[in-house]
Order: C-alpha cells, then sequence, then structure tokens
C-alpha cells in the first residue's frame, strides 16, 4: 500500500473509529495516531483470531477501524473526561 497510502487509511480508520466510539474525534493529528496505532493492533488482534477481512483498501480500513475503537475504548477508560 506504501506510505501513503497507510497515511489515508490511518486518518479514514480513527475518523471511523471515533465516529463509531461515541461519536468523538481526536482531530487529524490524533485521527492519524489512533487510526496507524488501531491498524497495528487491529492486524495484530484479528490475526491472533484468524479472522481477515481481505486484500485491499475496504479491507485495510475495516481492520484500522476495528483497532483503533479498541484504543478509543482504552483511552477513554482511563482518561475519561468528568
Amino acid at each position: 500500500m506504501g506510505f501513503w497510502g497507510s497515511i489515508i487509511v490511518g486518518i479514514v480508520a480513527g475518523y471511523l473509529g471515533g465516529l463509531i466510539f461515541k461519536g468523538r474525534g481526536m482531530g487529524l493529528i490524533g485521527n492519524l495516531v489512533v487510526g496507524i496505532l488501531g491498524g497495528m493492533l487491529g492486524y495484530w488482534a484479528l490475526g491472533k483470531l484468524g479472522v481477515d477481512f481481505g486484500e485491499g483498501w475496504m479491507g485495510a480500513i475495516i481492520t484500522s477501524s476495528i483497532g483503533a475503537v479498541i484504543i478509543l475504548a482504552l483511552y477513554y477508560l482511563l482518561f475519561k473526561k468528568k
């Protein structure tokens, strides 16, 4: 996919993760970081479970978004705003 493809997938996945998890976003840079880390976590965790959403953009976005939701859930559990 390449560097720029990973950046684009990271932004989209972070944005989608923010929408899915209580409709909160973290801004462009925050979404990028959450999306990229979510991609790594998603590929690792789903790989351990034997789940594969296929090759290409859509598989990468779905996998990264699932990882982003997991990261956002952990973030809001640990640093919940009151």
